[in-house]
């Protein structure tokens, strides 16, 4: 069973109460489930622009002849030489900045078939319910300690649809317990499926096994002792791992903690987060010889993360590739701040305000 150890609270909660029409609490249409409507936020400019937030600034007309060799030189030069101070100051900001992994959205069928799978056979609490009869959605938290300082579940239920595509891009989600065998014997006993029996991991010597729960997100259970984060994993799949450990570094602040090649399996890993795999939830990427390219599907929506700065997390995100669905700013009606992105491989992630998250759990 999964035993947990205790977790300091954290200044970055779980964001717990927003209202936004036709969306989820991040501004995000859950009750859409159509792949092409990503987002429908009004666009909301930066309160502050690129060149201030990081040191950025446009190169200084010349005057005299500027098409003269010496002088294009020294321009471009000059160009050059404040880009790269911008992106080092966005790097020591990114470090500095307080982030964690607050929570994983994603849309189900049968809200109340899946709490139960989660809570009886998992062992997760139902943390809170929330029902939005005029948007048509209702959402779940469920997890394995509060949400302000532990990494946890938000499940959407759309009211009328009972089937999502899960797609081939997302992989599983992880959770530590002490006995792999124990609790896959509980997980039959309570009629749920498992796709891959307790064993060693190939390559390796870790005791895992694979279950899927009613809507088919598969779930790897990793043995492993007492932790203060049994939630302890999302894995995507992506096209260019260096690439994405790149981006991840840079744009997010990760730290890459381990990378493993099997070319015996022909795949390769890269564990990223904010701390040791052992006391945090990490983000494993996984590249597959080859694949440069998978179906996301409408069912996996995004990862939460906070931030103490909405504006400036934007802005690293834009000098280090990332692509800014939602320019940063209040959501209406609420003034919690958060800004959205999407990775080098399409995947989505929600950056929220770590004083307004607090505010919201007041």
């Amino acid at each position: 069973m999964v035993r947990i150890i205790s977790m300091a609270s954290s200044i970055r909660p779980s964001l717990s109460t927003f209202r936004f029409s036709s969306t989820s609490r991040f501004g995000l249409p859950l009750s859409s489930f159509t792949p092409s409507r990503n987002l429908v936020f009004s666009h909301l400019a930066s309160a502050v622009p690129q060149s201030q937030l990081f040191g950025l600034r446009a190169a200084k007309p010349l005057r005299g002849d500027v098409n003269s060799t010496g002088v294009a030189s020294s321009a471009g030069n000059a160009a050059q030489a404040s880009t790269s101070a911008a992106h080092e100051s966005a790097l020591e900001w990114v470090k500095k900045d307080k982030r964690r992994m607050l929570h994983v959205v994603y849309r189900v069928g049968d809200l109340d078939r899946t709490i139960k799978f989660y809570t009886e056979c998992l062992g997760m609490k139902l943390l809170r319910k929330r029902d939005i009869p005029e948007e048509k959605y209702t959402n779940a938290f469920l997890g394995y300690g509060p949400e302000d300082s532990h990494f946890v579940i938000e499940l959407t239920y759309n009211y009328g649809v009972d089937k999502y595509d899960i797609g081939t891009g997302f992989g599983h989600f992880g959770i530590a317990v002490d006995d792999v065998a124990k609790t896959v014997e509980l997980i039959k006993a309570k009629g749920g499926k498992v796709t891959r029996e307790p064993g060693p991991v190939k390559g390796g010597n870790t005791v895992i096994a694979f279950i899927e729960d009613p809507d088919g997100y598969k779930f790897e259970l990793l043995e492993r002792g007492p932790t203060p984060e049994p939630l302890c994993q999302v894995m995507l799949r992506v096209g260019d791992l260096d690439r994405s450990i790149n981006f991840y570094e840079k744009a997010f602040g990760m730290e890459l903690l381990r990378k493993r090649d099997n070319p015996e399996y022909k795949y390769t890993i890269a564990m990223m987060g904010y701390g040791p795999e052992d006391k945090n939830v990490v983000l494993e990427l996984t590249y597959n010889y080859g694949v440069t390219d998978y179906d996301k599907g409408n069912a996996y929506a995004q990862i939460a993360i906070g931030t103490d700065d909405v504006y400036k997390t934007a802005e690293a995100i834009k000098l280090f590739g990332g692509k800014v669905t939602r320019e940063p700013g209040p959501l209406p009606g609420i003034n919690t701040k958060i800004t959205a992105c999407l990775d080098p491989d399409g995947w989505k992630t929600v950056f929220v305000d770590n004083v307004d998250f607090l505010k919201e759990l007041e």
